[in-house]
């Protein structure tokens, strides 16, 4: 019973953190959706009943009268005329009456009125029943869709706030490293809460400036600037509970210089952007921008629905699965290395980015290297670069956010050579793993792996038939396809068939799922569903969006800080310092793929795009630099960037999926420098590589 009682009560909770985010990365799927089905609805109607344009709304009577005297009416206005005072002041008289032309007017008024009417006699008689409950239908999922369109905005808020503060609540923002000591506590609780008192104070200071400037504020933007100052306010409050007191699992001591580590990437830039901004007289800077990004809330909305598609699939089975195909044929753990790399690229297309992929994925990963042999540095650098390929791949939101920004490229063009970086990478990553392997490169399969190969194909096919049917349904009631701009739409509900078609068909026989419990410390209710993988739906559903707010939350504060440090750079005009004029486009291609990898170690993509569009990407169509080229250089350069320190972005994520002491571990491994090292320089040496190859090698053969 106690038991029972406990597990409600870990149901409760975890509900009361995710349902909120629940109910808006539904809502938005639902919307997007109704958009398609609207279209949809319109084309029916249009099929079922011709012209259904103009019965979607009852006609308006017609006004005038078809049947009219038209004698009578031209005798009146004679009369009418005639019998006019005039005006002695009046310099010019009257025209005086044609009764021809008056005669021809009003008869062709009444032909017009005699049309008007014949129309409305028409279009009403047409309006049946059946009419009238389509149109309620078609009008409803239209209005539907309007109402949803005009609360983006505020959707986005809600969404940053409430996970945002899930985030906080869990310290689960993304750090240098995890907070282990008192003394990291205060300090990272400390940096906190001065990053939460300057958010208030800005977005109060927005709100005073917005209210003052004379000009109406619309009721959404009014509702925007109150949820801003609600929400930080809570979010200041619980900074200052947690500043107070500290966990009791936490260790005596610590260092002060150390700590710093462990203060969250986001406190960081707020402090620094917040700092200027106040030192310049400039307070309302921070909610500036971060009323920018809702401008942008479609893109960001997306972002949630992405890593949202990344928990579920981390609760599928379907990776696991996958893995069994090479089990059999026991590859060496760089070949299986390079595999990895090579075919996660294509999920991370479909989930976003590359931390969302390690996010989801990267426990996996790491556990089916070390289970081939692999050592953990190895390990660990699959994991990293597991999602680094796929970004310059169909549908990938980044590209789509770059599109979406600079009228001088499209989808097609970017995705188009992201193809050929793709291979380009894949490639070169092949290349340094074998270069660097420790063991003899076996590549006979064993006896008798074919049968085994066979068989682990055969759990797949349902699998196939499951995406198969889903998809053929959204493009026979739709007309939607799996493309860069249905994907946050389709995906969801695709994984969330294939996981009701897991729980319905799960063996009871004690089947493990490493994506889920390898080196992960999760809630569950109990021990034997860890082991037996016995999971409702609801539960799988519940913790895979408990689990997405802590990383919305992380995700979204540290791109709306990066966002507002873009808008620092930009006021201090630090880009101006860049020459606009180069002598050579070589010297000029060197200096901005300088820039865009600090720019890619120091912030998240998004706003790194956000940031790069309005600043040095008309410095480089100025210097010659062929858009597409640019914008295919600065995706790889910022690859290049979220594996490099001192951030290293992927490499804390995969920090944060494999836990703190394979780390460790892997840190004691190795003969030599390389090997010490090998899960910093291998991601490293292979997308620098890349990055000098996408970078020079089109300027050496030129654009045409």
């Amino acid at each position: 019973m106690e038991q029972t009682v406990r597990v409600g009560h870990r149901t409760a909770y975890e509900w009361l953190a995710a349902l909120p985010a629940f109910v808006v990365l539904v809502f938005v799927v639902i919307l997007n959706t109704s958009h398609t089905m609207h279209a949809q609805l319109l084309q029916l109607g249009e099929g079922i009943w011709e012209g259904y344009f103009t019965l979607r709304h009852d006609p308006v009577t017609p006004d005038c009268n078809p049947n009219i005297d038209v004698e009578f009416e031209l005798n009146k206005i004679i009369q009418q005329r005639a019998a006019a005072p005039q005006d002695d002041f009046d310099l010019f008289e009257p025209d005086p009456i044609n009764p021809a032309l008056m005669r021809q007017s009003l008869l062709a008024a009444q032909d017009q009125c005699r049309i008007k009417v014949e129309q409305f006699e028409a279009t009403d008689g047409r309006i049946t029943p059946a009419v009238k409950l389509f149109r309620t239908v078609e009008l409803g999922v239209a209005r539907f869709g309007e109402m949803g369109l005009s609360a983006q905005r505020i959707m986005l808020a809600v969404l940053v706030l409430i996970c945002g503060l899930t985030a906080l609540f869990r310290r689960h923002h993304i750090a240098l490293r995890p907070m282990i000591t008192v003394m990291d506590y205060r300090v990272a609780s400390g940096a906190q809460l001065i990053a939460a008192t300057i958010l208030f104070y800005s977005v109060y200071s927005f709100k005073n400036v917005a209210f003052s400037a004379g000009i109406a504020v619309t009721t959404e933007h009014g509702i925007l600037h109150w949820l801003w100052i609600g929400g930080f306010g809570v979010i200041l409050l619980l900074s200052l509970f947690q500043f107070i007191f500290v966990p009791k699992t936490a260790k005596p001591g610590g260092s002060f210089l150390k700590a710093q580590l462990a203060v969250p990437l986001y406190a960081t830039m707020c402090i620094i952007s917040g700092t200027y901004f106040i030192s310049a007289g400039h307070s309302a800077g921070i909610g500036i921008y971060l009323n920018q990004m809702m401008e942008l809330s479609q893109l960001f909305l997306n972002v949630g629905l992405y890593v949202w598609i990344g928990m579920l699939l981390k609760r599928t089975e379907l990776a696991g699965k996958v893995f069994n195909i090479f089990r059999p044929f026991k590859l060496p753990p760089e070949m299986l290395a390079v595999a990895v790399v090579a075919l996660a690229a294509i999920p991370t297309a479909y989930t976003g980015g590359s931390g969302i992929f390690v996010i989801a994925v990267g426990g996996l990963i790491y556990a089916e290297m070390r289970r081939a042999g692999a050592r953990r540095q190895l390990a660990l650098a699959a994991t990293a670069m597991s999602g680094s390929l796929g970004v310059v791949l169909r549908p990938c939101l980044l590209v789509v956010i770059v599109a979406a920004l600079n009228n001088e490229v499209t989808t097609d063009q970017l995705f188009g050579w992201g193809v050929k970086v793709f291979f380009l990478t894949t490639a070169l990553f092949a290349m340094m793993a074998l270069i660097t392997r420790q063991g003899p490169l076996r590549l006979d399969p064993p006896e008798n792996v074919w049968p085994e190969f066979k068989a682990a194909l055969k759990p797949l096919f349902p699998y196939v038939i499951l995406v198969g049917v889903t998809l053929v349904v959204y493009a026979l009631l739709l007309n939607a396809y799996l493309d860069e701009f249905s994907a946050p739409i389709i995906l969801p509900v695709l994984l969330l068939v294939i996981l009701i078609y897991e729980r319905l068909t799960q063996e009871k026989t004690g089947r493990e799922n490493l994506n889920i419990d390898y080196l992960e410390k999760r809630l569950v209710d109990s021990w034997d569903d860890v082991r037996k993988g016995n999971d409702s739906i609801e539960k799988t559903i519940r913790e895979a969006t408990t689990e997405t707010t802590g990383h919305i939350g992380a995700l979204l504060m540290l791109m709306g800080m990066s966002i507002s440090i873009g808008g620092v750079i930009e006021r201090v005009e630090l880009m101006s310092m860049v020459p606009t004029e180069f002598g050579s486009i070589w010297v000029a291609m060197t200096l901005l793929v300088a820039i865009l990898v600090v720019i890619g170690m120091i912030m998240d993509p998004y706003g790194a795009v956000i940031l790069v569009s309005a600043t040095i990407a008309t410095i480089a169509y100025d210097s010659g630099i062929d858009p597409v080229h640019f914008w295919m250089v600065t995706l790889v350069a910022f690859e290049l960037g979220y594996l490099s320190p001192p951030v290293a972005l992927n490499h804390l994520l995969t920090r944060q999926v494999v836990g703190e002491e394979e780390v460790r571990l892997s840190a004691l491994e190795g003969h030599n420098f390389w090997y010490r090292h090998e899960k910093i320089l291998l991601p490293l040496v292979t997308m620098g590589l890349a990055l000098l190859v996408v970078a020079y090698v089109p300027l050496m053969i030129g654009y045409d």
